[in-house]
Parts: structure tokens; sequence; C-alpha cells
């Protein structure tokens, strides 16, 4: 198991660590209800720096990205960010990243910590126009500061007006005294804030300089078990879970993404796809009954035959009540329709619904 350059930092604050994506990752500190509400309501830490980082450089490089990526990267100019993924040849989905021209011809690519070896891979036996390429993984660290709280409380810390910078777009500039660093509107929580991109060697000292600018503000380290209850009550897909090499973008409600002005791995494929409906969709559901739907349980319709399984669940923090994503026949994913998850013997009623869960 790899560690990352804070380790040392949670184990002194008390975090519980566990595996993740072969890394020691603090999965809580106080616990998820309450790590979860500091986000929702002021503003927490999460150390991220498992996550993927690659460097694309080039005269083709955007020939690249535009090749294995589903959505235009045509369209991003120099400080400006795009959610995309990078569909596969047999309909799936290989990651989903973020894409961030960072200048002309220099594009950041963000991939997903389990996906490091593959994605690389992946895009290399792509990369037939020679761009350049560069994995800068192990040598850089990532913060995520989320909470309507954040942009006041970290403003102290920067030269940059950070309330200016608009939802998937960023900065390179100083922070707690550190020049170069990426400061990014990119969050996965749905409650405001930034991502920080530094060197392995600078994560200490930006983490110490954050939580000392922030004490004022309530400001606490918040694990991954809060990150993936935020993310669920924004419906954001989980790789792995929601989505992976057997789901399509289609299915998986990720048509926004994937556009057809270009050509890409699979996109006549997945053009006829879009063009004739999938079969199946991704489909957000609230229970109706008190109960907690999780990862694997079986969606059943009205007279208990199997019609699909949950890929996401959990008791939201903020609502209360079970909500879960789940694959279902296009017939059950109109918003309104009733379905049942199988939690052990008992069929519980849910209601499908439109996302986001958590609405702010």
């Amino acid at each position: 198991m790899k560690n990352t350059a804070l380790f040392a930092t949670h184990e002194a604050l008390g975090a519980k660590m566990v595996p993740f994506a072969g890394y020691n990752m603090p999965v809580q500190y106080e616990g998820v209800n309450i790590e979860h509400e500091t986000v929702r309501h002021a503003v927490g830490v999460f150390d991220v720096s498992h996550m993927g980082e690659f460097l694309i450089e080039g005269e083709n490089a955007l020939d690249l990205i535009q090749k294995v990526s589903s959505n235009d990267a045509s369209k991003l100019t120099v400080g400006k960010a795009q959610y995309s993924c990078m569909p596969n040849e047999t309909g799936g989905i290989v990651d989903d990243l973020i894409i961030y021209k960072v200048k002309e011809n220099t594009y950041l690519l963000v991939v997903n910590a389990s996906n490091i070896e593959k994605d690389w891979n992946w895009i290399t036996s792509n990369n037939d126009v020679g761009a350049t390429m560069g994995n800068l993984s192990e040598d850089y660290s990532l913060l995520a500061i989320q909470g309507p709280k954040a942009v006041e409380a970290m403003q102290s810390l920067t030269s940059h007006d950070l309330s200016a910078i608009k939802f998937y777009n960023f900065i390179v500039g100083d922070f707690a005294g550190i020049e170069h660093v990426i400061i990014s509107a990119t969050g996965y929580t749905g409650s405001g804030g930034f991502e920080i991109y530094c060197k392995n060697s600078e994560v200490k000292l930006i983490w110490d300089e954050v939580f000392k600018t922030g004490a004022d503000f309530g400001i606490k380290p918040i694990g991954l078990a809060a990150r993936d209850t935020l993310r669920l009550e924004m419906g954001y897909c989980l790789y792995g879970n929601d989505i992976d090499d057997s789901t399509s973008p289609i299915e998986a409600g990720l048509g926004w993404i994937t556009k057809f002005t270009k050509k890409f791995t699979n996109s006549e494929a997945l053009k006829d796809e879009k063009r004739r409906g999938p079969e199946n969709k991704l489909v957000a559901f609230e229970l109706d009954e008190r109960g907690v739907p999780r990862l694997g349980y079986d969606i059943v319709d009205g007279n208990g035959n199997k019609i699909g399984r949950v890929t996401s669940g959990t008791m939201s923090p903020s609502l209360s009540k079970g909500i879960g994503l789940g694959y279902v026949p296009v017939v059950f994913s109109e918003v309104g329709s009733k379905i049942n998850i199988q939690i052990r013997k008992k069929a519980i009623p849910a209601t499908v619904v439109k996302l986001p869960f958590y609405k702010g």
C-alpha cells in the first residue's frame, strides 16, 4: 500500500485509515455525519492526493485528447476545465476524468486513483500522433477545500480573488506562500470550494496554513466516507460503482459529455445507441420507507422480479432518508416511477426522482 505525503498527519489526527485504490487513506475522523454536515454548512478539507495526474503536451496534444475523450476539448480555453470520460471500444467507459487546459498545447488530465495504470496504458496505446506524455501522479498532491465558507476562509492565503473563479475554471498562482499552485473550482461535493494541486514537498505546509487560517470558520479534516455521501447526494457518478468498463455513457446519463461533433473511440456505436435509445438507464431513487440501500442490492418490480441493481446507496445525512442510484429498464426510468429495493427479505418501495437529491 502507498501513502500520501500527509499520511503521518492523518494518523496524528486520529483518522481511521483504510486501503483504497492502492493507498492508505483516511475514511473518517470524527464520524461520517459530522464531517458531511461540516462540508454542507462550513468548510472541510479532503486529502485526495491518491488521484492521478497526466500532462499531455505538444502540437498534437489536443488531437490525442479528442481521440480518447467523449467531450469536445477544443472548446477549452486556458484556465478552463472540462468533465469528460474515455469510452472503450466495446461500449463501456475506461474512466471519467477532468481535463484542464493549462496553456496552449498543454493539458492536465486528472484521473481516478484506481485507474492510473489502466488509463496511462490506454492513452499511450492511442498516442499515434506523437503527443508528449508525462505521469505526474507520484509527485503531486491534491487537497479539496470544500464548503460554503471556503472562499471567505481561504481568501487571505492568496493574492487572487477566489470569488472570481467560476465553476470549472482555475488559475495558477500563489497559495499559502507557495507559487505556481493550481487553484481549481472543480469540487465533487456540491457545496462549493476549491481543489489545490501542489507538489508533495509543499502539501504539508499548505495543509497547516489552511487549518490555521480556517480555524475561525470551523474548518475540519474530512474523510473519504463523507466524500462519498456528499457526491451521492448530488448524483455524481463514482467509477467502479455507477460507471465502469461495461456501462455506456448514454445509459449512465452522461450524454451531456458525449459530443458527436467529432470522432472519438467508439463514437459511431455510441451515436447509434443515443439515436435508438439505451435498454437500461441509471436512475436516482429515494426510499418511501425506512431502510438503507447498498451497493449490489437487487431492484425488483411490484411482483418481486429482479429488474436491476443498486450501484450506490446510503442513508442521506442531509435528507435523513435512504437514497441511491441503480440501473433499470427504460420503462422504469421516468421520474415518479415506482420500484422496490430488496433489503434482506423485504422489498422496500422507492420512487425514481430527479437529481440532485440535495437541493442546497
